[in-house]
This record gives C-alpha cells, structure tokens and sequence, in this order.
C-alpha cells in the first residue's frame, strides 16, 4: 500500500512540474502569437482593399476584449472609407475549416478580392482556392452572384472540388453578413 502511495505521489510531483513549466511557456509565448496572428490578417486585409487605401484600422471584434478584428475599414487620406476587410469562415469545406479574408468596396457589397488565410483542403484541388484563375472569378461581383454555376451563380466551381467552391462561395456570403452586422 505505502508502495502505490509512493508512485501516485511521485507522479502526482512530476504532473504538477509538467503542467507549470507548459503554463509558464504558454504565458511567454501567447503574447509573440496573438502578434504575429494580428500581422497576418492586417496584411492579409491591406492586400484586399480597393485603390486608394492609404491605412487600415480594425473597427469591429470578435471578442469583447478587442483582441480578435473580424473587420477593418481601409482609409484614404482624407480619413474617408474606402472600403472594407473581413473574415469569413465557412466551416464545409472537404477538409473542415475555410478562413478567408474578403475585401468590399464602400457598398459593403462589392467583393474587391479574398486572399486565403487557412484551409486544409487536398493539395492539388481544394487547394486551388487560393489560385488566381478561380479567386479571381470573385472580383467586382456582388455578392448575389457568388454562388457555384450549379446552384444558379456565376462562379465556376474548381474541377473534382466542388465542395470547396460552394464554402468559398459561403465564406465570402458570411463576411458580408459579418460586414451589415457591424454597422
């Protein structure tokens, strides 16, 4: 009986240590990934904007701590808005997730482009969302028509992905709701 004491003890010990030397690396390193996550999708939303975006700036969270922007407005000189940045996720594409970071002109819906943040779709189909020849089919359409040929829109669906297409297409529909619900 002192015997099992003595293992459950120790493991206890070095379950405590672990678990507080994973805290202390967690608190040291979630501040260097909450910047570098923020970097990625301020440079993901400058590359979205209309002409004429001189700066951007987050003007809608998803946290009440404003810690996670789900929308930007880009800025020209004057301080006018020219137009907007927002993520969209859908969460059917083949391979789960789909975030996507939408740009719309002052309308709210316009798409001026999206540019992928993260997928996990299958290399060499689903992965073509991020390639010119089909993002590209989303510029200066309203977001009305962003839906796959096949379900009555104007995008052509990615050969062998349609499921892919159809989330893209879902994605950028929920930015924009994102985009009216910040107003």
């Amino acid at each position: 009986m002192k015997k099992i004491f003595g293992l459950v003890a120790s493991l206890t010990v070095i379950s405590a240590a672990c678990a507080g030397v994973l805290a202390f690396i967690k608190n040291m390193t979630q501040g260097p990934i909450e910047k570098t996550a923020m970097e990625k999708k301020l440079s993901a939303a400058r590359l979205v904007m209309p002409d004429g975006v001189e700066f951007v700036e987050p003007v809608a969270w998803a946290d009440a701590e404003k810690k996670n922007p789900i929308v930007f407005a880009g800025k020209n000189n004057a301080g006018e808005v020219v137009g907007y940045a927002v993520t969209g996720i859908s969460p059917n594409g083949y391979g789960g997730n789909i975030t996507i970071m939408v740009g719309f002109m002052r309308d709210k819906k316009t798409v001026v482009c999206y540019k992928s943040l993260s997928h996990a779709e299958t290399s060499g189909l689903g992965s073509k969302l991020s390639s010119d020849e089909f993002s590209s089919q989303f510029n200066g359409k309203s977001c009305e028509d962003i839906k796959v040929v096949k379900d009555g829109g104007k995008i052509e669906a990615i050969t062998s992905a349609t499921i892919t297409s159809r989330a893209v297409c879902e994605a950028v529909g929920n930015a924009q709701k994102k985009l009216a619900a910040a107003e």
